[in-house]
């Protein structure tokens, strides 16, 4: 079964210092329809005006990824880690029985494009705990980068749930291929550029959910793009 989730399908809210866009209901965006896929509950697109920020505030039992598209983000938390996440980075906060945690825009003129992900784990109450790691720019050239897993392969973030992410950038004609295994899920979100995935034309923003299906999935870029791939239990 294959779902395809326009950019202009998502939910859109925003204020005087945050532009999102919600791939799943979200706060004051509610969208019985679209709750989540599987264990992956929010992907939000997020720009944060320069200098602002959300303050600090509480999380439990969810894993958050945080992946910049542009600029930077300053994070700080109630376990004391802190620092700047920048494109290339990916940061996983466990949040567990529970975590504070602020997130600023340290950029008094540029704004920060994101992306920020919840997948809810398969075990509950456990202690917070956080990650970030600088992955080489390189290793994400025409290629699927594996950036979170459960058991931390090739280097990966670990996340409390039976569940894999892979970060591609492709040139313009390039392609990349993924071995999908039946009774899984695959989310593929695109972030920026265009794209053919599975056949079906793709841009940034757009998305496209994949329910126990088999073998090859091809991507290929119709343009410089840039996207996620999640591998999920059902």
């Amino acid at each position: 079964m294959m779902n395809i989730r326009k950019k202009d399908e998502r939910g859109e809210t925003g204020s005087y210092w945050l532009q999102s866009w919600h791939s799943f209901s979200f706060g004051e965006y509610y969208d019985p329809h679209n709750m989540g896929f599987g264990p992956l509950r929010v992907i939000n697109e997020d720009i944060v005006r320069a200098g602002m920020g959300f303050d600090t505030h509480g999380h439990a039992n969810m894993e958050i990824i945080t992946c910049i598209l542009e600029g930077a983000i300053e994070h700080k938390d109630s376990l004391g880690n802190g620092g700047i996440i920048r494109p290339g980075d990916v940061q996983l906060m466990s949040a567990g029985k529970g975590i504070l945690h602020s997130e600023k825009n340290p950029s008094e003129t540029d704004d920060v494009h994101l992306l920020q992900i919840w997948i809810m784990p398969n075990v509950a109450g456990t202690r917070p705990g956080y990650q970030q790691t600088s992955f080489n720019p390189a290793e994400f050239s025409n290629a699927l980068r594996l950036v979170v897993s459960p058991d931390g392969e090739k280097g990966s973030l670990v996340i409390k749930q039976d569940a894999r992410l892979w970060v591609a950038k492709l040139e313009e004609g390039k392609s990349v291929s993924l071995e999908m295994q039946p009774e899984r899920k695959y989310w593929v979100q695109m972030a920026r550029g265009s794209a053919d995935v599975f056949g079906r034309p793709l841009t940034a923003g757009d998305a496209l959910g994949l329910d126990n299906e088999s073998g090859k999935a091809d991507i290929k870029a119709t343009a410089d793009a840039e996207f996620l791939v999640f591998e999920l239990p059902r």
